[in-house]
């Protein structure tokens, strides 16, 4: 009789994090990533150009209306280029911490037959939104390369924006993933919840346009940092770091690990909760 078994047994107080059994399903965690990716654009007729064709019909958008229209300032850039810089990194936020909140719900009738981390679920959910960002990316660097645009030296800050924008995200659906479940509604509730937050963030807009006395509390909304070290990083404009970035970064990992620890507790009712 084999020896090799795994006791499920309901944890007492906050218990461990458990990362190092997350990483020994790493190839499952790969498996999840790719379904999901996969999943997401079968049976459509463009399938994966999807991904392109978004952030470049919502930026032809933008540039006609805020642009063209309301004049909105660019910090000098074209506003393409000043739009799909932000619009990039948003779109990674907001389909990472819209999978990852509901991404037990989805996968349901896989949690309720077979163990395994549960956290890998949301993991893998916030992952696929950096794969659809990489191959979005694909086009931020076309319209750089049309506008002869070249990134100065700070562009090797650029992955530490990245990590910022999934950290968000991920703290944000581990927080909201195993509340879904008992509230089958918050998962619309984060989408309009997001798509007001876009206005809070200078996508749109420049940083530079919120008055001096309100910015240092501005700033201290993550994605704002991430939009702004984005065009920061690759074109040397808009805000440059300073102290709110590190207290910004701060307040994510808090609510990062405040995510894994709420979420590791919880996990043992998500079955009972379906």
């Amino acid at each position: 009789m084999s020896s090799n078994l795994v006791e499920i047994k309901p944890r007492r107080g906050w218990g461990s994090l458990d990362l190092d059994e997350v990483w020994e399903f790493r190839e499952l965690l790969y498996f999840l990533v790719w379904r999901e990716v996969k999943g997401r654009y079968r049976q459509m007729a463009l399938g994966p150009l999807w991904i392109v064709l978004k952030p470049l019909v919502t930026m032809v958008v933008f540039t006609m209306i805020f642009g063209n229209l309301a004049k909105i300032p660019s910090d000098g850039l074209p506003y393409p280029l000043f739009s799909i810089a932000a619009l990039l990194p948003w779109q990674l936020f907001v389909v990472a911490a819209s999978k990852s909140a509901g991404s037990l719900v989805t996968n349901m009738s896989v949690i309720s037959k077979v163990y395994f981390p549960r956290l890998t679920v949301p993991i893998s959910a916030a992952a696929s939104g950096l794969v659809d960002f990489c191959m979005s990316f694909l086009v931020l660097i076309g319209m750089m390369v049309f506008y002869g645009v070249v990134p100065p030296l700070q562009v090797l800050a650029l992955p530490l924006f990245v990590a910022l924008a999934v950290a968000a995200s991920l703290a944000l659906g581990l927080c909201l993933a195993t509340l879904s479940v008992k509230f089958r509604d918050v998962s619309f509730g984060v989408e309009h919840a997001l798509q007001v937050g876009m206005y809070l963030t200078p996508v749109v807009y420049s940083a530079s346009m919120i008055p001096e006395r309100w910015r240092d509390l501005y700033m201290l909304n993550p994605m704002a940092w991430v939009v702004e070290g984005f065009r920061w990083s690759l074109f040397g404009k808009g805000q440059p770091p300073d102290w709110t970035l590190a207290l910004s970064a701060g307040l994510v990992l808090a609510l990062l690990l405040v995510g894994l620890a709420t979420f590791r507790r919880t996990e043992r009712t998500i079955v009972d909760l379906k």
